[in-house]
C-alpha cells in the first residue's frame, strides 16, 4: 500500500503539520514512507497509529523523526565539475555588473553548510577578501534546525576538508585541535536561518540560487511552486540575470518558460525574466507653486483639455468618490455636476456595463492598470455597444493609493468589423473544403507524430524521475554508510579497550603467586592462570567451559562443593579449605583454597566464584 493510499500514514503527515508545523505531504511518497518506515522498525512499531501515539508521548522524538526524514548528505565542492563552470562561467557573469552593487546569493537546502561555505571561497577568490566582506551576502537556509546549528559553528573534521585544496584550506580555515573552522572574518558574510521551501516566501533579489539534491525529494506539484517562487527570487530585470544551480540528478524537463540552460550537464540555469508590463498612465496633477497654491493662468486650461478629451472619461478619489467626468463620459453615462463628489457605489457606471469596483480593487492590488476588452453595453432599443474599459491606478511615493483613471474607448465599429471579418471567413472557409480535407489529412499525421512526441517526453520526464529516486536512496545509503562507519569506529575503539582489559587481566592474573581458577554458576572453568596449569598439570584450553567439578587434577574438587554453593548463594562472603592433594610432580601436600564471590560492578546478583589456592 502506498502513502496516498494509507490513511494512518496520511493522518501522520496532519498530525506533524499540526502539532509541530512541518508538512511532508509535497515530500515524494515512497522516499518519505521508507524512512518513516526505518524508524518504525527501529522502534520495533508495527503502524503508523502506533507511532503517532508514541510521538505524543515522547516529544523528544520528533527531532530524532526529522533527522531522520531529512538526509543531510553534502560536501564541499560536491561534483567539482559541476563548481568549476559555476567559478569560470557563473561569477564572472554576476560580477560583471561592476561598482559597489551587492552580491547576493542563496544555498537552499544547506544542511550542515558546505555548499555555502563553497560559494563564499569561490566567491572571496574572485572579488577579493576586501570586496567580499563588503559587498557579498550568502545566505543559507535548511528546515533542519540541528544541521544548522552544525552549519553555523563553521567547524568541520579533517576529512570533510578532503575535498578542498590544500592551499583553500590554509587561507580559508583555521586549525583547532584536529578540526577546521571557517575564517571567522569572511564567516560575517554568510547567514543561517530555518527556511521550509515549501511554506516559507523565499529571499529576493538574488544573483546566484543554489539548491542542490533538495527538489528530487519533492513530488512534481511541489517542484512547480518552488521554482516558481525560485524565479520570483532571481533577478532578471535589467539589473543582470540570476542564476539557478541544481543538484546533478535535478533538470528542468518542463520549465522552458521561467528558466533556460547555462551548462546542462553541470545544472546551471539562467532566468528567463518576465514579460516587461506596460508604462503605468498617470494622469498629470495641475502644476502648484511654492505654497502648494495652483498656478491660476493654467488652471482653466488644464480643466478644459481635461474635459474636451476624445475619448470618455471619470476619475474617482481614493474614497470611491466621483472627483471627475469629461464632457463625453457625462453624456455617455448621463451624468451631472452634482454626480461630483458622490460615492461611486451609488452611481449607475459602477455596475453598468460592467462591476468597476473590482476593478478598482484589482488594480489597487497589482500597482498596474487593468483592461477588460469588448464590455458589451446593451440600450432599450436593441443596439448594442462594445466598450474597451481600462483602470489605470495612481499612487504616491508610498506606492498609496490616491485614485483611479476610468478610459471608455467606444470598439463598436471594429467590432462589426470583426463579426463582418468573420462572415468572409467562413465563406472562404466553405470554398476551401476541398483544402481542408488535405489539410484535416496532414493534421491527423501531426497528431500522431505529436502523440509520438508526448510519450517520448513522458517516458524522458519518468527516467527523470527514476533518476532523482535512484539519487535519493543512494544519499539515503550514504547516509546509512556514514552511520555504519561510526557505529565501525565505536565497535573498534570498544575492541581495542576490550583487548587492552583482557591484557591488563592476563598480566595481573600470571603475576599471582597463588593458582587462581574462576568458575560461573555453574561451575563452569571460566578463568585457569598459569599458576594453576603449573600446579595442577592441565593447561588453560584443556579445562575452558568444563566443570570444575569433573576435572581429573591432584586435588578433590568434590570436596569444593561445601564451600563454593555457600558463596554462591550469598551466605558467605567468603569460606576457606583446606585439603589434601597432589600436585602435578606426585607430590602430597595440604592445599588451602580459599572461596570468594564473582560480583560485576553494578550488578547485585552473584555470577561465580573466584578460588584462590595455596600449599598450606
Amino acid at each position: 500500500m502506498t502513502g496516498e493510499e494509507d490513511p494512518g500514514f496520511e493522518e501522520l503527515l496532519r498530525f506533524l503539520q499540526e502539532t509541530r508545523g512541518f508538512d511532508f505531504r509535497g515530500y515524494k511518497r515512497p522516499s518519505l514512507m521508507r524512512r518513516v518506515a526505518r524508524r518504525l522498525q527501529t522502534l520495533r512499531i508495527d503502524s503508523f497509529e502506533a507511532y503517532r501515539d508514541y510521538l505524543k508521548a515522547h516529544p523528544d522524538e520528533f527531532a530524532v523523526l526529522f533527522n531522520t526524514i531529512l538526509i543531510n548528505v553534502t560536501a564541499f565542492f560536491r561534483d567539482p565539475p559541476a563548481w568549476e563552470v559555476l567559478a569560470s562561467e557563473v561569477l564572472p557573469r554576476i560580477l560583471a555588473k561592476g561598482g559597489h552593487a551587492p552580491v547576493r546569493i542563496w544555498s537552499a537546502g544547506c544542511a550542515s553548510g558546505e555548499e555555502a561555505y563553497s560559494a563564499a571561497i569561490l566567491l572571496c577568490e574572485r572579488m577579493g577578501e576586501a570586496a567580499f566582506r563588503e559587498r557579498a551576502k550568502i545566505y543559507a537556509t535548511d528546515a533542519d534546525e540541528e544541521a544548522l546549528q552544525q552549519a553555523r559553528a563553521g567547524v568541520f573534521p579533517a576529512k570533510a576538508l578532503e575535498a578542498v585544496d590544500p592551499g583553500r584550506r590554509k587561507r580559508y580555515f583555521l586549525s583547532q585541535n584536529g578540526h577546521f573552522q571557517f575564517h571567522p572574518e569572511l564567516r560575517r558574510s554568510v547567514i543561517f536561518g530555518r527556511l521550509d521551501l515549501v511554506q516559507d516566501s523565499p529571499i529576493s533579489r538574488l544573483d546566484l540560487l543554489i539548491c542542490r539534491n533538495t527538489l528530487m525529494y519533492f513530488n512534481a506539484e511541489t517542484q512547480r511552486r518552488i521554482l516558481s517562487k525560485f524565479h520570483f527570487a532571481l533577478n532578471g530585470d535589467g539589473n543582470g540575470n540570476g542564476y539557478l544551480f541544481l543538484g546533478r540528478a535535478e533538470l528542468l524537463l518542463t520549465q522552458g518558460a521561467r528558466f533556460v540552460p547555462l551548462d546542462v550537464k553541470s545544472r546551471v540555469f539562467a532566468k528567463v525574466p518576465p514579460s516587461s508590463g506596460h508604462p503605468r498612465t498617470d494622469l498629470a496633477a495641475a502644476p502648484a507653486g511654492p505654497r502648494g497654491d495652483p498656478l491660476m493662468p493654467n488652471t482653466r486650461v488644464i480643466e478644459m483639455a481635461l474635459d474636451d478629451a476624445p475619448v470618455p472619461r471619470i476619475v474617482i478619489d481614493a474614497e470611491g468618490n466621483l472627483a471627475f467626468a469629461n464632457a463625453r463620459a457625462r453624456a455617455l453615462f448621463s451624468l451631472h455636476a452634482r454626480d461630483i463628489g458622490r460615492p461611486l457605489s451609488d452611481l449607475e457606471v459602477s455596475y453598468r456595463p460592467l462591476e468597476l469596483r473590482s476593478l478598482i480593487e484589482e488594480a489597487y492590488a497589482s500597482g498596474r492598470a487593468v483592461t477588460r476588452a469588448g464590455v458589451e453595453r446593451r440600450f432599450p432599443g436593441g443596439e448594442t455597444q462594445y466598450l474597451d474599459v481600462t483602470v489605470a491606478p495612481w499612487l504616491d511615493e508610498g506606492r498609496n493609493p490616491v485614485g483611479v483613471g476610468i478610459n471608455f474607448v467606444d470598439v463598436t465599429h471594429y467590432m462589426r468589423l470583426e463579426a463582418e471579418l468573420r462572415n468572409s471567413r467562413e465563406e472562404i472557409q466553405t470554398a476551401n473544403e476541398e483544402l481542408q480535407s488535405s489539410n484535416e489529412e496532414l493534421e491527423t499525421t501531426n497528431e500522431e507524430l505529436q502523440s509520438s512526441n508526448e510519450e517520448l517526453e513522458t517516458t524522458n520526464e519518468e527516467l527523470q524521475s527514476t533518476n532523482e529516486e535512484l539519487e535519493t536512496m543512494n544519499e539515503e545509503l550514504q547516509s546509512t554508510n556514514e552511520e555504519l562507519q561510526t557505529v565501525n569506529e565505536e565497535l573498534r575503539r570498544r575492541t581495542d579497550e576490550l583487548r587492552q582489559s583482557n591484557a591488563f587481566l592476563g598480566s595481573v592474573l600470571s603475576s599471582l603467586r597463588s593458582a587462581a581458577v574462576v568458575v560461573n554458576g555453574n561451575l563452569d572453568v571460566l578463568i585457569w592462570n598459569a599458576r594453576a596449569e603449573d600446579l595442577w598439570g592441565l593447561r588453560d584450553d584443556e579445562v575452558q567451559g568444563k566443570s570444575l567439578l569433573n576435572l581429573d587434577i591432584g586435588l578433590p574438587v568434590a570436596e569444593l562443593r561445601g564451600a563454593i554453593r555457600p558463596c554462591l548463594s550469598g551466605e558467605v562472603e567468603s569460606k576457606e579449605v583446606v585439603l589434601d592433594a597432589v600436585n602435578r610432580r606426585g607430590r602430597k601436600i595440604r592445599c588451602r583454597v580459599t572461596c570468594s564471590p564473582l560480583i560485576f560492578p553494578g550488578a547485585k546478583k552473584r555470577d561465580g566464584v573466584i578460588l584462590m589456592m595455596d600449599e598450606a
